[in-house]
């Protein structure tokens, strides 16, 4: 699998957790190409390579957060392990417990990913203080202008669509309000 691929797949797992950019050990050990289990133990062989900056445990809250959101799935089908988060640092020192080709390529992939993002990022922000300097320059003359481009920057919000299944309720003919029907 190339590096670009890898990459891409990797970015749509980096979520933020405790104002960080996280990756959850279950998507990283898909990966890797390992069991979630084979990775977690490699960690925990490893304690001081881990410091909590580098990954953490998530909370029972954080779980239940995640999996309210549809962000992962049930600890049922995690097999009831707490999920560990690994930050980007977390990431690049897993490259030193898992030792595999394959490891090495993914955590090529995965740093890219880390570093797309960033820039991404520091894009939005530069172009969003850009902004605010053309705006105070030109003092309210294209106040719409600004105000248009600021709701183009602004990422569109989640709808609120309804999850599962609805039944309608059985109407239930009053019995004063039917007709009886002459018989022919």
């Amino acid at each position: 699998m190339s590096s670009n691929i890898l990459a891409i797949q990797a970015e749509r797992h980096i979520l933020l957790l405790r104002h960080q950019r996280v990756m959850l050990d279950f998507y990283l050990a898909e990966l890797y190409a390992v069991e979630t289990r084979a990775l977690k133990q490699a960690v925990r062989r490893n304690p001081d390579r881990f410091p909590e900056d580098f990954m953490f445990e998530l909370s029972a809250k954080e779980v239940q957060m995640l999996v309210s959101q549809n962000v992962i799935p049930g600890l049922g089908k995690l097999g009831g392990a707490i999920p560990m988060a690994f930050t980007e640092q977390g990431v690049a020192m897993l490259s030193s417990v898992l030792r595999s080709d394959r490891a090495i390529q993914v955590n090529i992939a995965i740093m890219r990913a880390f570093v797309r993002l960033r820039q991404m990022l520091a894009s939005h922000a530069d172009l969003a203080h850009k902004l605010e300097e053309m705006e105070q320059k030109y003092d309210g003359q294209f106040r719409l202008v600004f105000d248009a481009i600021r709701q183009l920057m602004t990422p569109p919000a989640k709808s609120a669509r309804e999850l599962g299944f609805h039944t309608l309720q059985p109407t239930i003919p009053d019995k004063r309000s039917t007709r009886s029907r002459p018989e022919s």
